[in-house]
């Protein structure tokens, strides 16, 4: 099943943030929980883990590129 995910809000504040890396390039596996990309906030730097099993897709949101909460930033199979 193709799912889309989308940036979450880690901060009452938070509005956007920049995707500093992705972990896993377009067809390759990953478990729950595993790290998918690296984010950067005014504050912080984070991991952001995968929510479900699966493989990705698609990157929609390319390393360097700001995304407001809730944009799309892949597309993954979670069927596996």
């Amino acid at each position: 099943m193709k799912v889309t995910l989308k940036l979450p809000m880690f901060g009452m504040n938070m509005e956007e943030a920049t995707i500093v890396k992705w972990h896993k390039a377009p067809g390759e596996a990953f478990s729950k929980g595993e790290p998918l990309y690296d984010i950067e906030t005014e504050k912080v730097t984070s991991e952001i883990e995968a929510p479900c099993a699966g493989t990705l897709l698609e990157v929609v949101a390319a390393s360097g590129r700001e995304v407001k909460v809730g944009d799309a930033v892949c597309v993954v199979d979670a069927s596996a």
